[in-house]
């Protein structure tokens, strides 16, 4: 059985300081994302030992199936974090992906606003989320809650932001809209715009 494992990131834990210190980046991969990590191997063992044994009901399937997607999504957004972000990031992106911003979202500056507010204020924790929707062939953006609430079933993530107070409460405190300004500085556009070439391809 294939099992998940834990990406290297594509820089070091200094790179992205000052908006995100060494301490914070390390404890969040190497404490937070792994944990994730070994959650859904562990989840997809107890499973399939319930196969095994016959013994797969209501009672013991459910509570690990929600166990199994909240780690994977975990999994999932936390790899592509670490890619959307880069030391030689900001600015704004161009090509396709700058005409279909402007085309569904009323162009970059009110993009920005939108997945701003979509982080700074979704409850409790998740994620803010610009994502592909493939039925009606646009971007949209979305809140997650927790790692897998309230998103649109077949949407495809494209640049996602971490709202989990431990991305960054050691630095930023309660003030997450601080936080989320300096993501801005940090997106890696190349790596965006890759997304939505093979999402909007597929």
């Amino acid at each position: 059985m294939g099992t998940y494992a834990l990406p290297d990131l594509p820089y070091d834990y200094s790179a992205l300081a000052p908006a995100i210190t060494p301490e914070i980046l390390e404890l969040h991969h190497a404490k937070h994302h792994a944990a994730y990590v070994k959650g859904a191997n562990d989840t997809l063992e107890q499973i399939a030992e319930l196969r095994d044994k016959d013994q797969v009901t209501p009672t013991s399937l459910v509570g690990l199936e929600k166990t199994y997607a909240f780690n994977l999504s975990g999994h999932v957004l936390h790899s592509i974090f670490w890619e959307n972000l880069s030391p030689d990031g900001g600015d704004r992106p161009d090509g396709a992906l700058a005409t279909a911003i402007d085309e569904h979202l009323g162009g970059f500056e009110a993009f920005k606003k939108q997945l701003t507010v979509a982080t700074t204020s979704v409850q409790g924790s998740g994620w803010g989320v610009l994502a592909w929707e493939p039925l009606g062939k646009r971007l949209i953006v979305e809140q997650v809650y927790d790692h897998h609430g309230n998103v649109g079933q077949g949407s495809t993530p494209l640049l996602v932001f971490d709202a989990w107070e431990h991305a960054y409460y050691l630095q930023y405190k309660n003030v997450r809209p601080d936080y989320v300004t300096k993501l801005w500085d940090l997106v890696n556009w190349e790596d965006v715009a890759t997304r939505y070439a093979a999402a909007a391809d597929a």
